[in-house]
C-alpha cells in the first residue's frame, strides 16, 4: 500500500490542507495514521462527504461557491466570480487594470508589468475586493448589519492612500459631505441614524425578493454613508444578500454600467429601468451557471 502526504491528498482532492487533517483527526479517512505528527494516507482513500451534505440534499450555489473557496479550487464558478465581479465592480469605479490584470493577480499573487505604469491603488483595491468577495460568502447567511457593511468598506480600502488621510475614515462613516453623480447624499451627521433605519426596514422583510434587495441598494447608494466605495460596497451586499436569499446573483458588467446609472437615479419613477437592468445581468450570470451544471 502506497501513502500520500497531507499536501499530496489535498491537491488530489482540490481541498485545503487544513480540511485534509481534519479529516483524518476525526477518523474520516479509512487508513490514514499518525507517524509523530505526520498523517500517512492512503493513496486510494475516498475524499469524505461534507458533514452537513445530506443525502438527496441539492447543493446551492453557496454550497458550492464555499466549497471551492475552501478546496482553493481554480476555474469554477468561485474563480470565474471572483475575477469577474472584482473587475467590473472596480472598473466602474476608475480603475484602469484590465480583465487579464485582475485575472494575473487573483490566480498569481504577482503583477505582470510590461512597459506600463499602474496605479498602486488599482492593485490594492483589487486584492482587496478579492478579500471582500470572500467575506461576502463567509457571511451570506447572516443577517445584514451596520457591523458587517463597515467591515466590507474597511477590508477594501484598508492599506489604499485614502486610508492614510486624516478626514477619510476607513471602516467608519464619512466625515465630509460628498454628492453622487451631482445629486446630494445623506450629510456625515445624519449618516448613522438613516443607516439603522434602513437596515431596520429591511431585516424586518421576512421573505426578501429581488425588488426588496434593489430598493435596500437604491436606499443606500443614496445615503452614501462612507467618504469613499459606496458603490462597490453596495453591489457585494446586493450579492451577499442574493446568496442569503437562494437569488440568482449579478454582476453589473461595463456595457451595463449607463443602465445601471439610470435605474439608480430614476428608481422612484420608474423602478423597470434598474429592475430590467440588474435581470439581464442575471440571464448572463445564468450561463454561468449553466456552464457549470449548478442549479438554480
Amino acid at each position: 500500500m502506497r501513502y500520500l502526504s497531507v499536501i499530496e491528498i489535498a491537491k488530489k482532492w482540490n481541498i485545503s490542507e487544513r480540511s485534509v487533517r481534519n479529516y483524518c483527526a476525526h477518523g474520516r479517512v479509512q487508513g490514514a495514521f499518525l507517524t509523530g505528527k505526520t498523517w500517512n494516507i492512503p493513496e486510494n482513500a475516498e475524499k469524505p462527504e461534507r458533514s452537513n451534505k445530506k443525502k438527496g440534499h441539492t447543493l446551492t450555489l453557496l454550497d458550492i461557491l464555499r466549497d471551492q473557496k475552501e478546496g482553493k479550487y481554480s476555474g469554477g464558478i468561485y474563480h470565474r466570480t471572483q475575477i469577474d465581479l472584482t473587475y467590473n465592480s472596480n472598473h466602474m469605479e476608475g480603475s484602469r487594470l484590465t480583465r487579464n490584470q485582475t485575472r494575473y493577480i487573483f490566480e498569481t499573487n504577482t503583477v505582470g508589468v510590461e512597459n506600463e505604469v499602474l496605479n498602486v491603488d488599482d492593485v490594492i483595491e483589487t486584492v482587496n475586493h478579492f478579500r471582500c468577495i470572500d467575506l461576502v460568502i463567509d457571511h451570506a447567511d447572516d443577517i445584514l448589519s451596520e457591523k458587517f457593511i463597515k467591515e466590507l468598506h474597511l477590508t477594501l480600502k484598508n492599506g489604499t492612500s485614502d486610508s492614510r488621510k486624516d478626514w477619510f475614515a476607513v471602516g467608519e462613516y464619512k466625515k465630509i459631505p460628498n454628492e453622487v453623480g451631482g445629486m446630494d447624499t445623506a450629510l456625515p451627521e445624519e449618516v448613522a441614524d438613516k443607516m439603522k433605519t434602513l437596515l431596520k426596514e429591511y431585516n424586518v422583510i421576512k421573505e426578501k425578493t429581488l425588488a426588496d434587495i434593489l430598493d435596500f441598494h437604491v436606499k443606500f447608494e443614496r445615503i452614501h454613508p462612507f467618504q469613499d466605495g459606496n458603490g462597490r460596497v453596495g453591489r457585494l451586499i446586493m450579492f451577499k444578500e442574493c446568496l442569503k436569499h437562494n437569488i440568482v446573483p449579478f454582476i453589473i458588467e461595463d456595457n451595463l454600467k449607463l443602465f445601471y446609472y439610470r435605474g439608480l437615479k430614476e428608481w422612484d419613477n420608474e423602478k423597470g429601468y434598474l429592475t430590467d437592468t440588474c435581470l439581464t445581468a442575471q440571464d448572463k450570470y445564468k450561463t454561468y451557471l449553466n456552464y457549470f451544471r449548478i442549479a438554480y
